[in-house]
């Protein structure tokens, strides 16, 4: 109930907008027993072969409710459909504004098919609260009280007959249903999830699952997952099927005993053979908006589910946070960490154990080490998607904390191992660094990137994840990123590890000369040129063993030496 709450008051700004719209599905639901009272009235009065002018009030009727039962409609659509669609946009809205803060800390439990299936299915679902779940009731609601009243002018106790059979059809039924299929949407829910995350699998790791032979038993497991998703979609037909079964046989339950009710009155000046025709077809009529009254109950289940797994999501607390009163960025970035220490959740180990750096404005440093030594955590730490829980780290002499992570983002250029392409043209994947770059500014930094030939090719989609192009030139679009955004800070974490070895050095040498007069971190466990940086920091299971210039480790006999003489040995001449 509570999730269910909290949802509702999602809705609360379309409040009024739903009122009406309900009010004129009531009203559209009348119209609809109107038209059956007086068609009944006309076929009834006819068979006595009255004069014409006595029917003229039957055939306004049916002219007036059939013109209104279908403008009526019409206009509950549109509004219930506009409501409808004003809802999702805020819930979407919504669930972004929320979860973009929350990213990448709070999100990397989550696989990425299970949070594709949140944020698309999961939000879908949801509009149901509305159309299926809040606004039937209130119709069903309306017409038991309306046809109250109409029997209640001929008969109390047929008035309590009706009050009695919706009862049965509008509670008992439901609740019936709801019993018989719990667990059954949130079943499929669970399933289509399911399916989703092997569905991504499949296409994201068919190569492995060739060369090691497990397609047939992912195949075999898509399979299994349709299968019982079918059985689930039976059952829950088969459950609807009996709902409107048992909303039929309450209907005629409850015509038989009205007219066991009326009968006897057709001999009072209150009830004639007409009226009794009329009073029954609207007993027939009554009963529609009572149908969608089990499907309510399944939709709530279902939706309180979905809502359930968005505010997993959502009730997480951000890692980082911006500062009530932000500071600006400095106008001279020296970087400084002091005893700093970082340990991921969940892990005992620390990632990163008392380190201790410093780079000026306008510095080159490199930090390298093994795999796994706690190189791309630092980047992680000054692009502020962890905190810095034991020790210091800050810009400009600032702890790095006290500045908004967007506008940190803006002021440092990061390419990182993984560049991530959309599948859109290489014009618009460019300009997230720069909105307002013109073509001329996104052709020099195609050429900075050395993809000059690219120039002519801006319009060219990239393909899913950018796959219509190689790692290299991926990696080099992500440094033409970078350039058009022109921060004073940049963080090169592996940035041309996926290069060839003459097109490396081009861009070591452009990204040397871009970095000119900027403070430039490169994250590296590729020893090449290492003579042009100011001071490089050498990394080994979390902690700083070395640091210094190249010519002064290289003389040492420490890790920094031994990687530069495996890697310069094993290299072919």
């Amino acid at each position: 109930m509570k999730t269910f709450l909290r949802l509702t008051a999602l809705v609360k700004p379309y409040f009024w907008w739903m009122a009406l719209a309900a009010l004129i599905g009531f009203a559209t639901t009348g119209s609809g027993i109107g038209l059956l009272m007086t068609s009944g009235y006309i076929i009834a009065k006819a068979a006595l072969q009255p004069p014409m002018s006595a029917l003229q009030l039957g055939i306004v009727g049916v002219r007036f409710f059939g013109l209104a039962r279908g403008a009526l409609r019409y206009a509950e659509r549109l509004l219930s459909h506009d409501a409808t669609f004003r809802i999702l946009t805020k819930l979407r809205l919504w669930f972004y504004d929320a979860i973009e803060p929350l990213a990448p800390a709070r999100l990397m439990h989550f696989r990425s098919g299970d949070l594709l299936q949140r944020v698309v299915d999961d939000i879908q679902s949801l509009e149901n609260i509305y159309t299926r779940v809040l606004v039937p009731p209130l119709t069903a609601l309306f017409i038991s009280a309306l046809m109250w009243f109409l029997l209640g002018s001929y008969s109390i106790e047929a008035s309590l007959l009706i009050l009695f059979f919706h009862l049965l059809a509008g509670i008992g039924v439901p609740l019936l249903a709801m019993r018989l299929s719990r667990g059954v949407s949130v079943g499929i829910m669970k399933q289509k999830t399911v399916q989703q995350l092997l569905s991504l699998d499949l296409f994201q790791g068919i190569g492995e699952l060739q060369i090691y032979g497990k397609l047939p038993e992912h195949l075999e497991a898509m399979r299994t997952a349709e299968a019982d998703k079918l059985r689930l979609q039976r059952k829950n037909a088969l459950i609807d099927g009996l709902h409107e079964s048992l909303t039929g046989l309450l209907m005629n339950a409850a015509v038989v005993a009205i007219l066991w009710a009326l009968i006897p009155k057709l001999s009072t000046p209150d009830m004639n053979g007409i009226s009794l025709t009329i009073v029954t077809l609207a007993v027939m009529a009554s009963f529609e908006p009572f149908l969608p009254l089990p499907a309510s109950l399944k939709h709530l289940e279902a939706d309180t589910h979905a809502g359930e797994r968005l505010f997993e999501i959502l009730d997480a607390k951000p890692e980082t946070i911006a500062p009530a009163a932000p500071l600006p960025f400095p106008k001279d970035p020296a970087i400084r960490a002091e005893n700093l220490s970082f340990s991921y959740p969940g892990s005992p180990v620390k990632t990163l154990d008392s380190l201790s750096f410093e780079t000026l404005p306008g510095d080159h440093i490199a930090i390298v080490g093994p795999s796994g030594a706690g190189k791309s955590t630092i980047t992680a730490l000054l692009m502020r998607f962890w905190n810095t829980p034991e020790g210091c780290l800050t810009i400009g002499g600032a702890d790095i904390g006290r500045f908004d992570p967007e506008e940190l983002r803006r002021n440092i250029a990061l390419v990182s191992q993984r560049t991530y392409l959309f599948a859109q043209t290489i014009r618009e994947n460019l300009l997230l660094a720069r909105p307002e770059a013109t073509d001329d500014e996104l052709k020099k930094a195609l050429a900075a990137a050395g993809l000059a030939r690219f120039s002519s090719k801006l319009d060219e989609w990239t393909g899913q994840h950018g796959m219509k192009l190689s790692g290299g030139e991926r990696q080099r679009i992500a440094i033409a990123r970078m350039v058009l955004q022109n921060a004073p800070v940049m963080i090169l974490d592996e940035a041309t590890a996926n290069l060839d070895g003459v097109t490396e050095k081009e861009v070591t040498e452009t990204l040397a000369a871009l970095g000119a007069g900027k403070t430039m971190i490169t994250i590296t466990h590729r020893l090449k040129a290492m003579d042009q940086y100011d001071a490089i920091v050498v990394l080994d299971k979390g902690k700083i063993v070395e640091q210094g210039s190249h010519e002064k480790l290289i003389q040492g006999n420490g890790l920094y030496r031994r990687m530069w003489e495996l890697q310069h040995t094993m290299e072919p001449v």
